[in-house]
């Protein structure tokens, strides 16, 4: 469904992609890792239109969408959350989730009324008439994804949603995130929270200083010595696998 390929991004001096390159089939859940300041973001940002790219190529449903804007990445069914959430404060959840809907529906009071439906999809029944601004951090999340979920998406990059979420928080959230591939959407995620990428991944790659070092089911990944160093340093493995402290 997503091929990227050879992808690669310098900003000024610093390469923050360098010829990175995957692949997430219809129907997977898979998970993007790495050290704070790999490069995951940015390859987000490229794969849905909103950064350009130096090299390489993002085919999505065997057509090449590398260089589209957003808008047109999204009419196609490839829609991207944000890690810093930033809903219209002064919006209810409706309207916030009717802004989404609007890709599709025909008029406001449709997308108004599709919104409703999408709100409940993720837990929001209740606070459907809420402002955006009165939302707890693990609110705006739902809503972050009730906003993707609205514009009808086949493919969803999610960009750490479990960040600043609670042990409960994000224990409520898996099962959501489950659901909404059940409904037939694939997922990429990006995430530190491993608990969430051991539970909810088929498959994981791995990427430091801009590069995929590593691509396997979680077990292996969580054991692959290339994977621990980038995380704990040069030498970690090897002081683990002698009992020592990384």
């Amino acid at each position: 469904m997503l091929e990227i390929a050879g992808i690669s991004k310098r900003f000024g001096g610093l390469t923050a992609v360098a010829d990175a390159s995957l692949e997430v089939r219809e129907g997977e859940i898979v998970a993007l890792i790495g050290p704070n300041g790999a490069g995951k973001t940015t390859l987000f940002g490229i794969a849905a239109g909103f950064i350009p790219a130096d090299a390489g190529s993002v085919r999505f449903a065997d057509e090449e969408i590398l260089g589209l804007p957003p808008h047109l990445v999204a009419r196609r069914g490839l829609v991207r959350t944000f890690q810093i959430v930033q809903p219209f404060a002064s919006l209810t959840v409706r309207e916030n989730v009717a802004v989404g809907c609007q890709l599709h529906a025909g008029s406001r009071a449709a997308a108004l009324g599709e919104a409703a439906e999408v709100a409940r999809r993720v837990g929001m029944g209740d606070l459907i008439d809420r402002p955006a601004s009165a939302l707890t951090i693990a609110g705006r999340k739902r809503l972050e994804l009730a906003r993707a979920l609205a514009t009808k998406p086949r493919l969803l990059l999610l960009d750490e949603v479990m960040a600043g979420l609670n042990p409960t928080e994000i224990v409520e959230l898996l099962p959501l995130v489950r659901a909404i591939r059940e409904s037939g959407v694939t997922l990429l995620l990006t995430e530190h929270v491993m608990q969430a990428v051991m539970s909810l991944a088929e498959r994981v790659y791995v990427l430091s200083d801009g590069r995929i070092i590593a691509e396997g089911p979680p077990a292996a990944i969580v054991a692959d010595p290339r994977v621990i160093e980038a995380y704990l340093g040069r030498g970690a493995a090897q002081r683990l696998s002698r009992g020592g402290h990384a």
